[in-house]
């Protein structure tokens, strides 16, 4: 008797390769594996980093990296692509020429600029060529609080700022936006949610990210994490975002899945050496 092979939908994640093996290409790989989706890549550049420090970068040649999403497209019918780490501008314009070439749906642009330890993961000169060749091609950008204040340039001090900025950059990119609230230290007390301080002291805060699409804001909520470990958390993020999409997921409950999926590998994060590592 013939076995029938199972279908899973095919993601592509475009992005840097992290040595350290909690962020880039091997985490979004890892993500893809855990929501049960086949995940395919294309390596932008080659990190030499680990939780604390990215020591070194290197750029992939453009045309090398084109002709891996090209080898992807030609094999697979790719349901949803994430890009990450591009670093320089003829990257960003060759995976550009690529998304429009081959057509590929459900674009989920992570804007990755700076990593967790501050090491720079853009070449500032790249910035504008990601938000107008890249960002605009998008179904969905997903910067964090840092990311979020150079597309909108203003600072993001608090939850009304950041409903703001994810309006703004929507808007001005005609896209739909996700501004993550891991870094909006401001947050949400859970007293806002019914539950009472204890002992004088605040309640934990919560994590909001405020998503506009469509001309509304969407808000998604869960308890804040507390860790000193988030190496790889927005890789993780845009990559559970896109294999939600690629499931055929509308975007606001993609959002809120992404959120959960997260909040949960923090939540049972793992020892591993001197690390605490998101569990998947």
């Amino acid at each position: 008797m013939k076995a029938t092979a199972k279908q899973l939908p095919v993601v592509l994640t475009i992005a840097g390769s992290d040595s350290g093996g909690g962020a880039g290409i091997q985490a979004d790989l890892k993500t893809f594996a855990a929501l049960d989706v086949f995940g395919t890549s294309a390596i932008a550049c080659v990190t030499a980093q680990n939780p604390t420090k990215v020591a070194r970068v290197y750029s992939i040649e453009p045309r090398m990296v084109a002709e891996q999403i090209t080898m992807v497209c030609s094999a697979f019918s790719v349901a949803a692509v994430k890009t990450g780490m591009l670093y320089a501008e003829p990257i960003i314009r060759a995976v550009a020429q690529c998304i429009s070439q081959y057509r590929i749906p459900n674009l989920v642009v992570d804007p990755v600029m700076m990593s967790t330890t501050r090491d720079q993961l853009l070449r500032p000169d790249s910035v504008s060529v990601l938000c107008w060749e890249l960002i605009t091609k998008a179904v969905v950008v997903t910067p964090n609080l840092v990311e979020a204040e150079v597309l909108f340039g203003k600072p993001i001090p608090s939850l009304e700022a950041a409903r703001e900025a994810a309006r703004d950059i929507a808007e001005r990119f005609k896209t739909a936006c996700v501004v993550k609230g891991g870094h909006l230290k401001a947050g949400v007390r859970s007293q806002e949610s019914g539950v009472s301080k204890k002992k004088g002291k605040s309640a934990v805060s919560h994590v909001v990210d405020v998503l506009y699409w469509k001309g509304k804001i969407h808000e998604f909520k869960c308890p804040r994490v507390e860790t000193t470990e988030t190496h790889g958390t927005g890789c993780t993020y845009s990559a559970a975002l896109t294999a939600f999409l690629a499931k055929g997921k509308p975007l606001p409950k993609a959002v809120e899945e992404a959120q959960k999926y997260v909040y949960n590998a923090l939540k049972n994060s793992v020892s591993v050496g001197k690390h605490q590592v998101m569990g998947w």
